[in-house]
């Protein structure tokens, strides 16, 4: 018999399986509404409802720059402040620019932003669909012949996966602005040294790779909000208990992407 102590390790499978099972329902969900969608263009119709596309892409980027915005200059302004001060000690206040702007650029732009999604846009899908499911309109929109798939997924994940690296965007330049704005009170720092330090600092591999981050994390957080919703049981205390699901898993997914990614490229620029 194996020792007391190797028992925990044999928990451990059980829990592999239940992740590989759960990316596999993923994959599936992702699969199975490509090809919906796909096959209902093939027929020569519309894949999907315009006017849905655009009420979810207005939710998900205009609804989310305010917050974004806000988030990323406050974190910005402090992160300048805390290493300015450290740097200082060594003469090196001029070191905040490239810092700040390839940190927010490569790492924290891309994280955080995913992270404020999930929790805004992602708790709102599922709520959304799960309710749905749970008041039987999902059965009676596939009883109607009409793709539910395509009908209530595909027009969430394209609008939070094209817009995704839009919001880097603006959470990037409010996080250097913020950085910019602290420099110039704190450490007398420029604000057109700021912005011509931090715009040589970056390169071409800093700028792709956010973006990259960016539309791997809303594939991720569409996918993991959907699922959810869609899967549905038990009411609305059923509703509650997916949404809070969602927002976990969904961060929980991106940070664990985020660190293989980050391994990945070191690996392959190293």
């Amino acid at each position: 018999m194996l020792p007391a102590s190797a028992a925990p390790d044999a928990n451990l499978f059980p829990m592999f399986r239940l992740k590989l099972a759960y990316i596999s329902s993923l994959t599936w969900l992702l699969i199975e509404t490509i090809q919906e969608t796909a096959d209902h263009a093939w027929r020569g119709r519309v894949p999907i409802r315009i006017g849905s596309l655009f009420a979810q892409a207005d939710r998900v980027g205009a609804g989310s720059v305010p917050l974004v915005s806000l988030v990323s200059f406050f974190v910005g302004l402090t992160i300048a402040l805390l290493t300015g001060y450290q740097l200082r000690t060594f003469g090196q206040e001029q070191l905040v620019p490239p810092l700040v702007a390839i940190a927010f650029t490569r790492e924290l732009g891309p994280l955080m932003t995913g992270i404020m999604i999930a929790a805004r846009v992602g708790a709102a899908f599922t709520a959304e669909l799960g309710t749905m499911t749970v008041s039987e309109e999902v059965e009676a929109i596939e009883a109607m012949g009409i793709g539910p798939l395509r009908f209530l997924v595909t027009p969430r994940l394209l609008a939070v996966v094209a817009l995704m690296p839009s919001l880097v965007i603006v959470g990037n330049m409010a996080a250097i602005g913020g950085a910019a704005l602290i420099s110039k009170v704190v450490f007398s720092i420029s604000y057109r040294f700021f912005m011509e330090s931090a715009a040589e600092s970056l390169l071409m591999r800093d700028i792709v790779a956010g973006v990259l981050k960016s539309l791997l994390f809303g594939l991720i957080i569409g996918l993991v909000a959907c699922f959810k919703g869609l899967g549905v049981r038990g009411g609305a205390a059923g509703v509650g208990e997916a949404t809070t699901s969602s927002v976990v898993t969904a961060i929980a997914t991106v940070i664990g992407f985020d660190t293989v990614f980050n391994i990945v490229l070191v690996s392959w620029t190293a």
